[in-house]
C-alpha cells in the first residue's frame, strides 16, 4: 500500500458494495476508511459479512460518512433515485465521487452532479469498471488499426441474466421509486456505453427503440432494444443492443468493420480475474464454393495483474492524488463518458414514450 493512500468512504451497504469493498483494500493507493448506511445496525452488519478491519470507521448515516474530514473520496451505490441528492451533497463536501450507474435518472440530473463536481475540484467517474481491464485497451489498440480492421459498420452488444423471483419482488432494480430505469439503466448501461466506445464516442444522429419492450406491472422496464444510427457523413454505422432480466446470462460484444470484426462474450465481467481474452478476424473470405471460410477467428489473451474493478479504483485514486499532492484539475475524460451515455439512454427513453419513433441526440 502507498504510504499515504487515498482514504474511501462506501455511502450504503448494497450487494455491489462488498466487491468494490474488496477492489478498495487490493488497489495499491486505497484504503477504505468508512462506511455508513441508514442505520449502524445495517452498517455493522456488513462490516462483519466483509470482513472489514476494525479500524473501519462505522457510521449509522450518510451525512457522517460526509462530515468526516478523514475521507477523501466517497464510492457511492445508492438507488438511482437518490443519487442526485447524495452526489451533490458529497461534491459539496469537497469528496471525490466515484458513483455507481446509471448516474441518474436523466441527464438533467446528471448535470447537477457534474455541476457540483466541477465547482468543487471534485474528480467523478462513474463504476463501469469493464473500461479499466486492459484488454479493454487492447481491443481499442488492435479496432484503430485501419489495415487490420478498416472502417468501422455495425456494432451490437447483449447484457442479459434471469434472475431468481426474489428479485422481482424485493430488490430495488425493479422499485419504480427507487430505480425507475430498470434494466435499462441497469445494464443497458453496459451496452451503450460499449457502443459509444467503439464508435470512440461519437454520438449517433438517431436512436430508435425497438418494439421489443416488457416492462412489470409497476411500469418498470425488464427487457427493451434499440438501435442507433450515424449519418452517411459520419460512415453511415449503425448500432443495435439488448438488455433483459428475463433471459440467461449474456454480456456479448460484437464489431464489424470494413476488413475485419471482434467478439467476446464476457465483456462486462471477464469469466477469470488473471486474464480475459477475445477473438478476432481480418480479411476472412468465404472459401470457394462457399463451403467453408478462408479463415479461422484467431483468440488474444490479455493477463490482468488486479481484478478490473481494483484497476478502476486504482486509476480513480491515482486522479484523487493528482489533484490532492499536486493541484491538477480533474480528468475530464470519465464525466464525458458518463455524460454521453446518459444522453443516448435518455434518448432511447424517449422513443419508447413516443411509441418506438426516432429520437436525434
Amino acid at each position: 500500500m502507498a504510504d499515504d493512500p487515498i482514504r474511501f468512504g462506501i455511502i450504503g451497504c448494497a450487494k455491489i458494495a462488498r466487491k468494490v469493498s474488496r477492489a478498495i483494500s487490493l488497489a495499491p493507493n486505497s484504503t477504505l476508511y468508512a462506511i455508513g448506511s441508514r442505520s449502524i445496525e445495517n452498517t455493522k452488519k456488513f462490516a462483519i459479512q466483509n470482513g472489514l478491519s476494525e479500524t473501519v470507521k462505522i457510521y449509522g448515516s450518510y451525512e457522517e460518512v460526509l462530515e468526516d474530514p478523514c475521507v477523501d473520496a466517497v464510492y457511492m451505490p445508492l438507488p438511482t433515485s437518490l443519487h442526485v441528492r447524495w452526489a451533490v451533497a458529497a461534491a459539496h463536501k469537497k469528496k471525490h465521487l466515484l458513483l455507481e450507474k446509471p448516474t441518474a435518472l436523466d441527464v438533467a440530473g446528471l448535470d447537477r452532479i457534474l455541476d457540483a463536481c466541477e465547482a468543487n475540484c471534485v474528480q467523478f467517474m462513474d463504476g463501469t469498471m469493464w473500461l479499466h481491464h486492459p484488454r479493454t485497451a487492447k481491443m481499442k489498440e488492435m479496432l484503430s488499426d485501419s489495415l487490420l480492421f478498416g472502417q468501422l459498420k455495425l456494432i451490437h452488444s447483449t447484457s442479459t441474466f434471469s434472475p431468481t423471483p426474489d428479485f422481482f419482488e424485493n430488490n430495488i432494480r425493479v422499485k419504480p421509486d427507487l430505480d425507475a430505469l430498470g434494466a435499462l439503466g441497469d445494464i443497458g448501461w453496459y451496452c451503450i456505453g460499449a457502443i459509444l466506445w467503439a464508435a470512440n464516442y461519437q454520438l449517433p444522429n438517431t436512436v430508435t427503440a425497438l418494439p421489443a419492450l416488457t416492462r412489470s406491472s409497476a411500469g418498470v422496464i425488464l427487457a427493451c432494444g434499440s438501435s442507433f444510427h450515424w449519418d452517411e457523413e459520419e460512415d453511415g454505422k449503425v448500432a443495435t443492443f439488448y438488455c433483459s432480466f428475463l433471459s440467461s446470462v449474456s454480456m456479448d460484444l460484437a464489431v464489424s468493420c470494413s476488413n475485419g470484426s471482434l467478439h467476446l462474450k464476457d465483456f462486462i465481467i471477464p469469466y477469470q480475474e488473471n486474464f480475459a481474452s477475445f477473438e478476432f478476424t481480418s480479411g476472412a473470405k468465404f472459401a470457394e464454393l462457399h463451403l467453408g471460410w478462408t479463415l479461422k477467428q484467431k483468440e488474444v489473451q490479455v493477463a490482468c495483474e488486479l481484478p478490473q474493478e481494483a484497476l478502476m479504483v486504482q486509476e480513480f485514486a491515482r486522479l484523487v492524488e493528482c489533484i490532492r499532492n499536486s493541484s491538477c484539475c480533474p480528468e475530464t475524460k470519465w464525466p464525458e463518458i458518463s455524460r454521453k451515455t446518459q444522453l443516448v439512454m435518455d434518448a432511447v427513453k424517449k422513443s419508447m414514450e413516443l411509441g418506438f419513433k426516432p429520437v436525434n441526440v
